[in-house]
């Protein structure tokens, strides 16, 4: 595919990241453009925040001004522990381990959901799989920093997915759903993470885990787990892929590739495909308020990052 023309609309930042992951260029020749990047006013707020790593507490995980949303968005981008910054966010995350592997994060849930009402370092299953994820792509020692964790987090599978988990420091605290159900966007971001595990990407768990994920879209009119719903705005086309829509699901499914030939899976393709403008790109359809600084954060002209994400979707289709 020519990305050219995507290149001459995207800001530095971005086209390091064609450049490097769609153009397949080496890193050592984008010197150039990685300090061009580097150099952008929000990618130096973004390193700001990741280096102050629990300074955010988590008590909203759709919030994109997480630091772990950030930091995957800028690992994500081809940028590593090289910057200071990362590296220093990858040692934040590694000193705050439970006793089966397991990274937490600072957070706070009410005496009225079920938990202490203070902050605390504990997780959550819609967290932990994150933390684990990132230090993954950092390229931690995968035997001695993350498989402990990752074992243990598979140990909670159940055949409809994986469910709403915490650990201890949270009580009795839940979602709002059955304690039977999967939790969505906890079985998106394991499918996620197993992904990326070269013992984990064909197992059962992991088959299983992304299948789970199309029932879900299968039965969308019908099945609601834990209020997570795949109707409109699901499905309208939105980035970064933060939380669980359209574009996020699809881009995990897309890394597993006996489903691609799986109809419900190649619906969602359809879905996006037909968004696309006579040019090639997309535009965002649904936006976080708090990032309208990005290309992506408006909904009036088509976003370079946005059709990044859905390009990047497209090249791992047979």
């Amino acid at each position: 595919m020519e990305y050219q023309k995507l290149l001459d609309l995207s800001d530095d930042w971005l086209k390091y990241a064609v450049r490097l992951h769609l153009c397949r260029e080496p890193k050592d020749k984008l010197v150039h453009i990685r300090n061009a990047a580097l150099a952008d006013s929000r990618m130096k707020s973004y390193f700001m925040d990741v280096e102050k790593f629990h300074g955010t507490l988590v008590t909203n995980h759709k919030n994109p001004d997480l630091p772990i949303h950030k930091l995957l968005f800028l690992l994500d981008l081809g940028f590593d522990t090289e910057v200071p910054e990362i590296k220093i966010a990858v040692s934040e995350i590694l000193k705050h381990r439970d006793e089966h592997g397991i990274y937490q994060s600072m957070t706070n849930v009410p005496k009225h959901y079920g938990g202490a009402g203070v902050d605390v370092f504990s997780w959550c299953l819609c967290d932990a799989p994150l933390l684990l994820l990132a230090l993954l792509k950092a390229g931690v020692d995968y035997h001695e920093y993350i498989k402990p964790g990752v074992d243990h987090l598979v140990s909670l599978y159940r055949d409809n997915g994986f469910p709403c988990a915490v650990s201890p420091e949270l009580g009795k605290f839940r979602g709002p759903g059955k304690k039977d159900d999967c939790c969505p966007y906890a079985t998106l971001i394991m499918a996620d993470l197993l992904s990326y595990i070269p013992e984990y990407r064909e197992s059962q768990v992991a088959v299983s885990t992304v299948k789970a994920l199309l029932r879900l879209w299968e039965n969308s009119l019908d099945q609601h787990p834990y209020m997570f719903y795949m109707g409109t705005d699901f499905r309208k086309l939105k980035a970064p892929s933060c939380w669980y829509d359209i574009i996020s699901v699809a881009g995990v499914l897309s890394k597993y590739e006996f489903v691609q030939d799986d109809p419900r899976f190649l619906e969602m393709i359809a879905h996006i495909r037909a968004r696309q403008d006579k040019d090639g790109f997309f535009t965002p359809e649904s936006v976080y308020q708090k990032l309208k600084d990005w290309d992506f954060g408006q909904k009036k002209v088509s976003s370079p990052y946005l059709t990044y994400l859905c390009y990047r979707i497209f090249e791992r289709l047979k």
